[in-house]
């Protein structure tokens, strides 16, 4: 399986957030992507290759158009006010408050386009963040080409940012993207598999009333869990897409047993669907030791899920999304892969 990566992912560096009542340093950290890429030479799971650079024709197509061109320039407008230190949003527009107008000033802008303050943008941030879309659409197009799967190890991860905000460590849904590369590619069917703990929220709102991208979501409970807003098992769908979202909400403490059972009735649901390509958006955050997460799966589960997804028998492309355990998280993430591999 070959992999693709890039090295401009590191230019997101030393980002903070807002997290449990303290700006702290941000945990999607550099170093995340620098321990899979490690691992997945480790075990010889095939080439590393560089992206290809692609323009963002696809990204329109699943984000607003002011949302795509609002993110280059957020790093320019942070310090035209003589800021030095991460941007970061602190006010949004909630209930009761108007979403209908646009501010002017940066502060206003992050809060319109964002639903949290996990996003911290520094100089560097947008192009990690193009890389990471080009990465995407890279491995999407080796699927397309005929590879049974590849590898997007993305950086930043994407699957919390919707159509025209970002959220989550999120800021372009590369998942989305490239389904949406290979439908306008001929595939007439793509099934995204959302594998990380937290609710892939993103991907669900951008392809909700659709019915030609299949979403499904293994995570936890939104009663207990972020995003907290969406995720709940009664979220089927709309108009074209009706029944072509499925939510798998679960408790604090899940483990294999239960999870596992979560994951055979998706892939049954996807199997049934009969898409053309998979995408799995794979978070390993799902792991007993993720410092931010509070399921109970172990090292030795991983392969697992990557031989479950492998007896689909589809083309199918691996979408990096979450993952904090920092020391094991190449050894997860990539006991997915040689799983599929080895099935």
């Amino acid at each position: 399986m070959k992999t693709v990566f890039s090295p401009r992912h590191r230019g997101h560096a030393d980002q903070l957030e807002l997290v449990a009542g303290a700006i702290v340093p941000g945990f999607e950290l550099v170093s995340r992507a620098e321990y899979v890429s490690a691992q997945v030479q480790a075990v010889g799971l095939g080439p590393i290759i560089p992206p290809d650079e692609h323009d963002l024709a696809s990204a329109h197509r699943v984000h607003r158009s002011d949302y795509l061109n609002f993110l280059p320039t957020i790093w320019s407008r942070w310090t035209a006010e003589g800021r030095n230190g991460t941007a970061l949003p602190f006010t949004w527009p909630t209930r009761g408050l108007r979403g209908d107008v646009l501010p002017e000033f940066i502060d206003g802008l992050l809060g319109y386009y964002s639903f949290d303050a996990g996003c911290g943008i520094v100089e560097g941030s947008w192009d990690a963040i193009k890389s990471s879309h080009d990465v995407a659409l890279t491995a999407a197009a080796l699927v397309h080409a005929g590879e049974r799967a590849a590898f997007a190890l993305c950086r930043p991860p994407g699957h919390h940012a919707g159509a025209g905000f970002m959220g989550g460590y999120c800021y372009i849904n590369n998942a989305a993207v490239a389904a949406q590369w290979l439908r306008d590619n001929g595939a007439k069917r793509v099934s995204i598999l959302d594998v990380d703990y937290h609710h892939g929220n993103g991907t669900q709102e951008i392809f909700y009333a659709r019915g030609d991208v299949q979403v499904i979501n293994l995570h936890a409970d939104p009663m207990q869990e972020y995003p907290y807003f969406l995720g709940h098992a009664d979220e089927r769908g709309l108009g074209e897409g009706e029944g072509y979202n499925l939510n798998y909400p679960m408790r604090f403490g899940t483990d294999w047993a239960r999870w596992s059972q979560s994951l055979d009735d998706a892939c049954a649901q996807l199997a049934d669907y009969a898409p053309d390509v998979v995408v799995i958006s794979l978070g390993v955050d799902t792991f007993e030791k993720d410092p931010i997460s509070k399921f109970k799966l172990k090292t030795e589960d991983f392969p697992k899920i990557g031989e479950r997804i492998a007896r689909l028998g589809l083309p199918t492309l691996f979408v990096m999304e979450g993952g904090y355990a920092v020391a094991e998280i190449g050894t997860n993430a990539v006991g997915v892969l040689t799983g599929f591999e080895g099935a």
